[in-house]
């Protein structure tokens, strides 16, 4: 029998400053049997970075069809495609023939580091592709804030991110790769 996924609830509250975005969101996260914390609070933490009322997370690690989170228009055209991890060259150029912007957040230090030196040259040719770097303590930091039911404040301003439960704060710092 197939083990199923467990469900993760997050009350998040944003602020983001830097384009005066002021929303709670309520959101229901599916954790795949194979996702980790650390996984499943990057994608947490996509969503917060892109907040929109049309952003919704999709089947993820389900589907190879489709992103981990998605903005699509009225019309039904992917306006923004976003990845975690280290996609490979194919999926990344499907994404960008597909989507007006794609963005990867990369995480896990080491592998991530070693994917970006073998694949950069490649993904230069995308110009609608941006490529974000976690930090790895980061990443394991914001693991430590994940819990079945979450009430989160995202206060994002001049480019700094912190992510905050009531015991716990993280201070999120992004490196541009591409």
């Amino acid at each position: 029998m197939a083990i199923k996924s467990t469900i993760f609830k997050a009350d998040l509250q944003i602020a983001d400053m830097d384009r005066n975005y002021y929303q709670p969101h309520l959101l229901t996260l599916a954790r795949h049997p194979s996702e980790t914390d650390e996984r499943m609070m990057v994608r947490l933490l996509a969503f917060a970075l892109h907040a929109d009322k049309a952003l919704s997370f999709t089947k993820g690690l389900s589907s190879d069809e489709e992103p981990d989170l998605w903005l699509k228009n009225l019309s039904d055209e992917v306006e923004l495609w976003i990845d975690l991890g280290q996609p490979d060259e194919k999926r990344i150029r499907k994404a960008c023939g597909r989507a007006k912007q794609v963005i990867i957040y990369c995480y896990s230090s080491r592998s991530a580091t070693v994917w970006w030196e073998q694949n950069s040259s490649k993904l230069q040719r995308f110009d609608n592709l941006r490529v974000i770097h976690i930090p790895n303590d980061v990443s394991k930091q914001l693991a430590y804030l994940a819990q079945r039911n979450m009430q989160l404040q995202c206060t994002i301003q001049d480019g700094q991110l912190w992510l905050a439960d009531d015991a716990e704060s993280v201070e999120v710092n992004l490196a541009a790769w591409k």
